[in-house]
């Protein structure tokens, strides 16, 4: 009998073994780090000038030589690193895990894996997620699947004292928070974001925004998408009709799927204050799952530059 591949089997991978053979310490992962950012050619974050060189500084090695700027500077220097104290092969762990933990990683076990406390591991955490937000504005050509989810816990975990404190909201998904995500058939990209509201303006607004005019447009009988300015099919999801020839969501309902086993069985819990952080996690990360792994945690470092995410921010 002849074992059946495993899905995307051609993908290639690292071991953990490997992964500290290729960065064995802070140096050689600040060496890849700058290869990712500058390539060959270092520049000077403050001005942009090419006329740079080492220098003996601990923590700012590099110094640029233009006579109007002379500012020292790091990797770290104008990218979600800047100002962090934890080491390089911290950094590089931590993106390791995020990108091969298909329902992604806790706050918890990150603390216990890279021995930082859990408050850093959180704050860690969520300023990689903002490496995962950097998109494309291409529209996608279609034919494309679209659909709304909602997120929040469910009633019956609650302490009495909330239960009684959104009583007045009602059942199903009263005092959840509603996602609306698109999904390409061909290419097998998916767009996802939070919104207040499942209005036709709102969901309507998503789809033109992402899906390119010649798209075909597949959704459920929601009354929101009547009048798409697409060619557009549903299916009747209220007569129990999920599947009509080429008609259904089936592909964007999977990526909820995934989504919520990061709810259920890794997080247990997503604010709705960061919740489009980990929305943008999960479709960032299904949309590099091809890739070989170095190639996902090279996309991912190289979208750090040009962010930043202060603790203070991301509690305020």
């Amino acid at each position: 009998m002849t074992q059946q591949a495993l899905v995307k089997h051609y993908r290639k991978g690292i071991s953990l073994p490997e992964l500290f053979r290729m960065f064995p310490d802070d140096d050689a992962a600040q060496e890849w780090l700058e290869q990712q950012r500058w390539g060959d050619e270092p520049w000077c974050p403050h001005c942009g000038s090419y006329n740079v060189r080492r220098n003996n500084h601990k923590s700012m090695p590099w110094r640029c030589a233009e006579r109007e700027c002379r500012k020292r500077f790091s990797v770290r220097t104008g990218t979600l690193m800047y100002k962090s104290p934890l080491g390089y092969q911290t950094w590089v762990v931590a993106l390791y895990l995020l990108n091969t933990s298909l329902k992604s990683v806790s706050s918890m076990k990150l603390h216990r894996d890279l021995k930082i406390t859990q408050k850093t591991a959180w704050h860690l955490a969520h300023r990689i997620r903002e490496s995962y937000s950097n998109g494309s504005d291409d529209k996608l050509l279609g034919p494309v699947e679209v659909d709304e989810t909602y997120m929040g816990g469910k009633r019956q975990n609650m302490s009495s004292t909330k239960r009684k404190e959104q009583a007045h909201l009602g059942r199903g998904t009263a005092g959840k928070t509603a996602v609306v995500g698109v999904k390409d058939r061909k290419s097998n990209k998916v767009r996802a974001k939070v919104i207040e509201s499942t209005n036709a303006h709102t969901l309507q607004s998503f789809v033109i925004d992402n899906a390119d005019p010649s798209a075909t447009v597949y959704t459920d009988d929601a009354s929101a998408y009547d009048g798409l300015p697409f060619e557009h099919e549903t299916v009747r999801h209220s007569v129990g009709e999920y599947v009509r020839k080429m008609a259904h969501t089936n592909g964007v309902e999977s990526f909820w799927s995934g989504l919520k086993r990061g709810l259920n069985g890794t997080y247990h819990k997503m604010s709705k204050k960061h919740l489009h952080r980990y929305v943008n996690e999960f479709s960032g990360r299904h949309n590099v799952r091809p890739n070989d792994t170095i190639d996902q945690m090279e996309s991912l470092a190289r979208n750090m530059e040009g962010k930043q995410l202060t603790y203070e921010e991301l509690i305020s």
